[in-house]
């Protein structure tokens, strides 16, 4: 019977996964365990489980990354992998995951350790064009953020905004109380704070 049972297990998959991901290995293994010793429905469910808490818990952090122009182009991508050029008054944040309540906080934190310790900064852009969707809690995040940033004296501008998701936006107040604007690209973003 063991015999049987470990020759429909693809052992490989543990190998592939390590290589690649310490936590879909996690998850991988306790999808073979669990079913070894529980049974096909129960290893199942462990391993769904496991995968949508790990979901959770990764997107609770999402990758939040620093932009900058690259020299003689209008695309911006991350300061710490290129060589790009920032203005000292405006600092661009480019969120990499759709803002829901499990992560609106964790922007909130990254946006207030990032200003608070630069008296230059007069403009914070966050360049939209990964999020996909912004929930209540996300929402409620960004007002705080914005209410924040205009007690520092600080504007907040949006760039790249999906069409659904300023669908959204536009039927709050949260646009009519925005300290700053809402932009098509993140050049025409930049060139226009920067002649401000």
């Amino acid at each position: 019977i063991i015999v049987a049972v470990l020759s429909l297990v693809d052992f490989s998959i543990l190998k592939r996964s390590w290589g690649y991901s310490k936590a879909d290995f996690a998850a991988v293994l306790a999808t073979i365990l669990a079913t070894l010793a529980l049974g096909v429905e129960v290893g199942v469910s462990a391993g769904v489980g496991l995968s949508i808490l790990l979901h959770l818990y990764k997107s609770s952090k999402p990758h939040i990354a620093e932009v900058g122009q690259v020299p003689g182009t209008e695309h911006y991508r991350n300061i710490l992998r290129h060589d790009v050029k920032t203005d000292p008054n405006v600092v661009t944040l480019r969120v990499d995951e759709s803002l829901y309540f499990a992560n609106a906080r964790y922007l909130e934190d990254k946006i207030q350790t990032r200003v608070a310790g630069d008296k230059a900064i007069r403009h914070v852009i966050l360049q939209c064009s990964a999020i996909n969707e912004i929930d209540l809690s996300a929402l409620e995040s960004l007002e705080a953020i914005n209410q924040r940033l205009r007690e520092m004296d600080v504007k907040l501008h949006l760039s790249e905004v999906k069409g659904p998701v300023m669908d959204r936006l536009q039927e709050q107040d949260f646009l009519s109380d925005l300290t700053g604007n809402v932009y098509l690209s993140q050049f025409e973003a930049a060139r226009s704070v920067a002649a401000s």
